[in-house]
């Protein structure tokens, strides 16, 4: 902690009367704030699961997609579907496709493309056909993707003369994703995109109520941002989720410091020196 801010942690808990952690990244899916935002991957997601295409996810980082994608696959009953979760690297496309056959159980599948590709879309074809289950692919981080990757993905997608949407994929990263789905060699896949969604930093409406929401899930009752507090959060933060719990948080503990019951803009200014 930095000595010339007079920023120091304290029983804050204690201080606010909370009963748990707040604004924690890791809250179960049930208490995530429905916003309009995440409503709308919430609808993209299972429009593209539905056809069998491709929806994409971007937004700048600490922007909610991770929470986002976790809200919409939590909601998925797992009798009826059946959701293949890797992160993307900046590694080959032998990678991702390891990654992608460990996440289906089979650890050891050659090193060929093709044989690695066939071995992909029969246990795609086993879990749809013989277990009648739903399945889709989801890339996080997609936009860590190679080239490369993104001009052969989209053979993994065609089943039976590409007739049958056995194999929806959800592609989420940083706004570059767009960028290089633009290119020559990525045609192929971006024209299987049928929704795309980008997350950009919530209003000082929604602001508002998000921290209030999150006091709630931490036990308090009561609003502790003052409505400048509210603003320096949203702005400090371009709407940012991420770094507006960072922010929100470390505002909570400056003013138990200081032994007042509001959080103020002050507060939220020492905060804003202690994090990037």
């Amino acid at each position: 902690m930095s000595g010339t801010t007079g920023f120091q942690f304290r029983s804050y808990h204690q201080y606010f009367a909370l009963q748990k952690e707040p604004f924690a990244a890791d809250i179960p899916r049930k208490d995530i704030l429905e916003t309009k935002t995440l409503t709308a991957v919430h609808d993209r997601i299972h429009y593209a699961m539905r056809l069998g295409g491709i929806a994409l996810v971007t937004g700048e980082i600490g922007s909610g997609k991770s929470t986002a994608l976790r809200y919409v696959i939590g909601g998925l009953h797992p009798s009826e579907y059946r959701i293949i979760s890797v992160t993307a690297t900046s590694g080959s496309i032998l990678e991702l496709y390891r990654q992608i056959l460990a996440e289906l159980g089979v650890e050891n599948a050659g090193i060929s493309r093709a044989k690695m590709t066939r071995r992909i879309k029969q246990e795609v074809q086993e879990w749809v056909t013989g277990k009648k289950m739903k399945i889709a692919l989801m890339i996080d981080e997609a936009s860590l993707l190679r080239l490369e990757v993104f001009a052969e993905l989209h053979t993994l997608t065609p089943f039976e003369q590409d007739s049958k949407p056995f194999l929806p994929i959800i592609l989420a990263g940083q706004a570059n994703l767009v960028d290089n789905l633009h290119y020559r060699n990525s045609q192929s896949l971006a024209s299987r995109v049928i929704a795309r969604c980008h997350l950009s930093g919530i209003d000082l409406a929604t602001m508002e109520e998000y921290l209030r929401h999150h006091l709630m899930i931490a036990g308090v009752k009561r609003m502790l941002f003052d409505e400048t507090a509210v603003t320096a959060v949203q702005q400090a933060s371009g709407g940012l989720f991420r770094k507006a719990n960072h922010l929100a948080r470390g505002a909570l503990v400056a003013a138990a410091k200081t032994d007042e019951s509001m959080v103020s803009a002050e507060h939220v200014r020492l905060a804003e020196t202690e994090i990037f």
